[in-house]
């Protein structure tokens, strides 16, 4: 049964610890879901910070006030990205660089925030015009997406050049317990999670949240890709964790029961494949598929979760055989059930 953790939710900017040892770090997010949760482990000599926030104004100042004050003493020795996202990773680079902390990350991730962070090609612009058209999305969107440029490198520090590689696995030592690796899938390529049996307790990043689904979405750079496959298959290397285990989420509030979490997400995502199935009962875009999908009002962030959420559900069928997809003479994906 899933159960919220009861402990109050800490005021933004200030840490609070949860258990012993590990420190909540709650940070305000400019976008409807307007939160991140971050974690800070006391090592004894020093401290590890898992995630780093959105690279803006608002949360550079709670880090500086941080490392003025909470984290003052003793050194930031280990900078732990769970993934590449920028309320993740944005602050890696500054941190890194003030601290002289060890960047730990996995590599795909570390590979994708360099890559993003570095980009000003024309190119970038292009291929996601490009992505839209084949979507069928209206011309004033894809004008408004276009004129965003590359949003990633606007949230996110350049990403420092050399990391330790983290791997499905691996063993660290954190807080004075061993965790082990374990790398989910689908929401971002490699994504690093924290297991520790000694403590029965999960540091889930994005993986797995209590109250919402995390994005799963394709993206311009593998309009082709089925990263809903690699989530749903991915929650294989979960299934040694028990229901009694406290899972630490990025977004909402710790809570217990996290085998009954997996199969509602899975649940929830057979649901939406049927309903993309069932949308296709006719020759269809992707545009067409989303607006099926997600009927309600969308601002101009959450139309690209949404795009990208509706061609996982689209490529995961045409993977499989469901759908069929064809391309019209202008250029446009069409969907129809097979």
């Amino acid at each position: 049964m899933l159960q919220r953790y009861l402990m109050e939710v800490p005021e933004p900017g200030v840490p609070v610890q949860l258990v012993d040892g590990i420190f909540w770090l709650r940070l305000r997010l400019p976008f409807a879901l307007d939160h991140v949760n971050l974690w800070i482990l006391d090592d004894g000599d020093g401290w590890t910070l898992v995630d780093t926030g959105l690279g803006d104004a608002p949360t550079k100042a709670i880090w500086d006030s941080l490392l003025g004050g909470f984290l003052a003493g003793r050194p930031v020795r280990r900078i732990l990205a769970t993934h590449f996202h920028p309320d993740h990773a944005g602050n890696v680079g500054s941190l890194v660089g003030r601290t002289g902390a060890e960047l730990l990350m996995s590599r795909t991730e570390w590979l994708t925030a360099r890559m993003l962070a570095l980009d000003t090609s024309e190119d970038f612009v292009e291929s996601g015009h490009r992505f839209d058209l084949a979507c069928a999305l209206p011309g004033d969107l894809r004008a408004h997406r276009a004129s965003r440029g590359n949003y990633y490198r606007r949230n996110v520090d350049p990403v420092p050049y050399g990391f330790t590689r983290l791997k499905g696995g691996d063993r660290l030592r954190l807080a004075g317990s061993e965790f082990q690796v374990i790398i989910g899938e689908g929401h971002s390529p490699e994504q690093v999670t924290l297991f520790s049996a000694e403590r029965n307790l999960l540091i889930a990043a994005d993986q797995v949240l209590p109250s919402i689904s995390p994005n799963v979405a394709v993206w311009p750079s593998e309009p082709h890709g089925d990263p809903l496959g690699g989530f749903q298959a991915s929650f294989e290397r979960y299934a040694g964790i028990g229901d009694e285990a406290l899972v630490l989420p990025s977004h909402k509030t710790p809570f217990t029961g996290v085998q009954a979490r997996i199969a509602q997400l899975q649940s929830h995502h057979q649901e939406r494949l049927e309903a993309t199935l069932a949308a296709c009962a006719t020759s269809r875009t992707a545009a067409q598929v989303m607006l099926a999908l997600f009927p309600r009002a969308l601002d101009i962030h959450q139309v690209g979760f949404a795009l990208g959420e509706t061609l996982a559900h689209l490529n995961r069928l045409v993977e499989s055989g469901a759908i069929r997809r064809t391309m019209s003479r202008d250029g446009v994906n069409l969907y129809r059930a097979a």
